[in-house]
């Protein structure tokens, strides 16, 4: 009897320590290698992430994107949205869409929505300044899943149909594709990425708010030059939530990328919540110009003194190219 406890024993204790004490800085992470991250949602709240964890078939959508939703916000709706529908062509025709506006999208990340605080801040920066067709889209249906591969798996079909929404919306209000700007954060930049890569034509412009990094390094269904025109990324929590590599036509690393000025080391979610802000800021002025780096290794460190490029704005002719890095400040407008 006493070694049947003692067995039992060993094992609870056994099962207890098969998950490592995780530094919730994440200073352990290697993409590729490490198997448990400290991941936050785009509100904060703090995740111990598995990434090997087993996925059921039945957990991954076979039909990802078709239970996205489209909201409209113009001058004349800033705060009041109109839900627009693929294949429903009144509710283009009797929404305030023109089609003679630029068209911005904006796409949130993992365990997050529509209404997340950064798609506001960006939404009225970009009201504010511009009189522009805004569309967010909320697909928290394939985003929320207490584990992370669900979600990241889903990037694909939830871009594959927004691609196919603004065929729809291009054809029923007017315009173009040289007229959309697609910005993400997190698995939302790779939502764009396979997007601009999928629609009828190239968007103007891509950009990635530090593109999530985890099971997204060299990986095809990543975020990627071929994604628009011009694709843009601004990395600020690199090697741990968001993704290090050079993917851009332009990366930008503001502070060598990895770690925000006002952040606390553990705080995660706002090391990766920075590129957000940065470029809403970056609506308002163009203050935040970055030095061209030689390599990756100069940006990393933020030693780079070559030419300038601005860093995000909306201008749909901007292009650019190479690696940039910059220093800011800790605070709004940073």
């Amino acid at each position: 009897m006493k070694l049947l406890v003692v067995l039992l024993a060993a094992t609870a204790f056994c099962a207890v320590s098969a998950i490592p004490l995780v530094p919730r800085d994440n200073s352990h992470y290697v993409e590729g290698v490490s198997r448990y991250i400290w991941m936050p949602d785009d509100e904060g709240n703090q995740y111990l992430i598995d990434l090997q964890a087993p996925i059921e078939d039945d957990i991954v959508s076979l039909n990802a994107g078709n239970r996205n939703e489209y909201w409209l916000f113009t001058r004349r709706n800033r705060n009041s949205r109109q839900i627009l529908t693929n294949g429903n062509a009144n509710s283009i025709r009797n929404s305030q869409y023109n089609g003679n506006r630029p068209t911005m999208v904006l796409t949130h990340g993992w365990n997050s929505n529509g209404n997340t605080n950064w798609i506001n801040q960006v939404k009225n920066e970009l009201l504010a300044q511009s009189d522009v067709n805004v569309i967010v889209l909320d697909w928290r249906r394939d985003a929320s899943n207490a584990i992370y591969l669900p979600s990241a798996r889903n990037v694909v079909g939830v871009g594959r149909a927004l691609a196919n929404f603004l065929n729809f919306l291009l054809d029923t209000g007017g315009s173009n594709w040289n007229n959309v700007h697609i910005i993400g954060h997190s698995l939302g930049a790779h939502v764009a990425g396979n997007a601009g890569r999928s629609g009828r034509q190239r968007p103007s412009r891509v950009t990635g708010l530090d593109p999530a990094g985890p099971n997204f390094g060299n990986n095809a269904d990543a975020l990627n030059r071929n994604s628009a025109t011009y694709v843009e990324s601004i990395h600020t929590n690199g090697n741990s939530l968001g993704i290090n590599d050079v993917i851009s036509h332009a990366d930008f690393y503001p502070n060598g990328g990895r770690r925000q000025p006002g952040c606390g080391n553990l705080d995660q979610a706002c090391h990766h919540g920075r590129a957000p802000l940065l470029f809403a800021a970056s609506i308002r002025s163009s203050h935040l110009v970055g030095r061209r780096c030689n390599n990756l290794s100069e940006a990393n460190n933020n030693r780079c003194t070559g030419g300038s490029l601005v860093l995000g704005n909306i201008n749909m002719g901007k292009r650019g190219s190479g690696i940039y890095a910059m220093t800011t400040r800790n605070s709004w407008p940073y």
